[in-house]
């Protein structure tokens, strides 16, 4: 297993808590290093990779497996208090992940954040993004934002990271939730852009369906990147709902 899906920016030996960082489809763990300054200095801030973003790797294109895999890397390196936050589709691999802990007897996050994404029905249901042809697929990540315009514009770069986009997008598209999924007893932190038109608020709302511990909702000006140029408000309200929910210690 490589090591380098694991990131320890900033180790901090003592922390009371641990938060595992999970990143967006066609993105990697270190379009988050800049997160990790605006985070609680005492924290342990661990950045998660998926697998695919490195030589010799493969992208998973399965929430399940990629919980699995993630869950290994978590396991290995458990030695406090933990939470999972992730956005879009480290968000669904963050909620995979924490059911996949529930339902063991391994150690289980105390806390849940979940940005860009949500269990109910969407339009990437109807028609997924995975299978559109290439100019539509540039112009959908172009209004999404979060890919650099040198990637979608220029061919060669195109041709070099279109197989792991579609992976990535896959692996959202077609993920479904199972009949006998139990509810999460955990506390869980829901935000998202208000012009999110994949992700709108309604959607975001459908949380507390599949919530039985304490939901707190955050809506945030932009769309489905909201938080480029507000990492530290965003930075903010994690760090108020995880002492909330963790307690004071963390």
């Amino acid at each position: 297993m490589r090591r380098d899906a694991l990131i320890r920016i900033r180790p901090v030996p003592e922390a009371g808590f641990r938060l595992f960082v999970l990143h967006h489809a066609g993105g990697s763990a270190q379009a988050y290093r800049p997160w990790v300054r605006h985070l609680p200095g005492d924290w342990d801030v661990c950045l998660l990779q998926a697998p695919g973003r490195e030589g010799g790797d493969t992208a998973l294109r399965d929430a399940c497996a990629l919980a699995r895999h993630l869950y290994a890397l978590i396991r290995a390196d458990h030695d406090r208090p933990f939470g999972l936050f992730g956005h879009s589709m480290g968000a669904l691999a963050a909620y995979e992940t924490a059911l996949l802990a529930l339902a063991g007897d391994g150690p289980a996050p105390a806390w849940l954040g979940v940005s860009g994404w949500s269990p109910a029905p969407g339009p990437e249901w109807i028609e997924p993004r995975h299978l559109l042809p290439a100019d539509r697929l540039r112009a959908g990540l172009a209004r999404m934002g979060g890919t650099p315009a040198a990637t979608l514009e220029d061919p060669e770069r195109w041709r070099a990271a279109e197989p792991l986009i579609r992976a990535d997008l896959e692996l959202v598209d077609t993920w479904r939730p199972r009949p006998d999924t139990p509810p999460l007893p955990i506390p869980v932190s829901a935000l998202a852009g208000a012009e999110d038109a994949g992700m709108p608020p309604a959607r975001m709302d459908a949380w507390r369906e599949h919530v039985t511990g304490p939901l707190v909702r955050h809506t945030l000006p932009g769309g489905h990147f909201y938080f480029v140029g507000r990492i530290g408000e965003v930075a903010g309200l994690i760090t108020a709902d995880v002492r909330a929910a963790v307690g004071a210690d963390a």
